[in-house]
């Protein structure tokens, strides 16, 4: 069918009955903003990710204890300034921040300027040192955390037809799509580079609004490191028809941009760590959530049989933690996904050395 006529339901390649719609067809990326931050959308109106789907930091306090770690190692670097930033960008509940503060050495808490980036208003239960604010920090020195937040920033995406690539349009109310116009000149600039589409039916998700978004965190390091961890995939798999997905109460479902579920898409990481050399990063990590917890101490490793008979409480606690490790790691699951650290003025972390 040609790209005027097709018309497409909320699963791909379903046909729908143009008559039988009543729409407000509207590009991907302004129905995912309105969807997820307009007035009353997904996270506007303070919807908590670990209701919806599971995340590393709801996983386990181990994931803080890591994080925690990589502070430690930046403010060394930084020369133990006295003023140092911990930005944790799309907070959520704000409890990866409080994880963070329980484990970290009273020394450094003095000087620590804990910063929760979220729309949504702030919790009642999280500690009084966070500051809460709905945007970024004009200037950083530490360590910015953005988890699970590129991949909510809206995009368009785009499908190759039979009458060449075309924007795709959506119906906001049921998910139902249609072709719409080409590209603009630098939607085709980024997928030339980033996402290049070979046959009818391949779809991509333009993603430079996520590498403007990464490059305006890197942009505001004085000195430190910015860390991004995401589903992601890189330009050499990049998959044919595209991540758009939606979850709602922990389920996958489809992703219909009416502020009923979250929606979101994987992330071209190696698109943002371009754009974040670009904002000034002078050194680069992109590895996988495995090899990173890893290098930061974190093994999944089962406690010896041994410590069960001699302190079977501390073999429980141990057995329970190699279990929580175990999940973060998993090549398959938590552990695959991305992580691009940049550092501005500082070299990375020793630990990222080997990752």
């Amino acid at each position: 069918m040609s790209a005027t006529g097709m018309v497409r339901g909320p699963s791909h390649g379903n046909v729908t009955d143009v008559a039988a719609l009543v729409s407000e067809w509207l590009t991907w990326r302004t129905a995912m903003e309105r969807a997820l931050y307009g007035e009353s959308g997904f996270y506007r109106r303070g919807e908590r990710p670990a209701e919806h789907f599971r995340t590393s930091v709801h996983a386990s306090p181990r994931f803080a204890t890591a994080i925690a770690r990589l502070l430690l190692d930046v403010d060394a670097a930084l020369g133990r300034p006295s003023r140092l930033d911990l930005v944790d960008i799309g907070a959520g509940s704000g409890r990866l921040l409080s994880n963070i503060l329980a484990c970290l050495p009273p020394g450094i808490t003095s000087r620590l300027v804990p910063t929760a980036v979220e729309i949504a208003p702030r919790p009642s239960d999280i500690p009084a040192a966070i500051t809460w604010r709905a945007d970024l920090p004009d200037r950083i020195t530490g360590l910015a955390v953005a988890n699970e937040w590129l991949d909510n920033i809206p995009l368009d995406v785009v499908e190759h037809t039979a009458d060449g690539v075309r924007t795709v349009l959506v119906d906001p109310s049921s998910g139902s799509e249609r072709p719409g116009a080409e590209p603009s000149a630098e939607d085709r600039d980024w997928l030339d580079r980033w996402w290049p589409l070979h046959e009818p039916g391949d779809r991509a998700e333009i993603g430079h609004p996520r590498c403007a978004a990464w490059a305006s965190v890197v942009g505001r390091l004085d000195r430190g490191l910015a860390v991004a961890v995401d589903y992601s995939h890189a330009r050499d798999t990049r998959p044919p028809y595209g991540t758009l997905t939606g979850y709602r109460d922990g389920a996958t479902v489809p992703a219909v941009p009416d502020g009923s579920c979250d929606v979101t898409a994987h992330v071209a990481l190696d698109a943002c760590t371009a754009a974040g050399e670009r904002a000034g990063a002078t050194a680069t990590l992109l590895t996988t959530q495995r090899a990173a917890l890893l290098a930061l101490g974190l093994s999944g490793a089962r406690p010896p049989l041994a410590l069960a008979h001699s302190d079977p409480r501390g073999y429980l606690a141990a057995l329970c933690r190699a279990g929580e490790e175990a999940e973060l790691t998993d090549p398959s699951g938590l552990g695959g996904f991305g992580w691009l650290a940049q550092a501005v003025g500082i070299p990375l972390p020793p630990a990222f050395a080997t990752s």
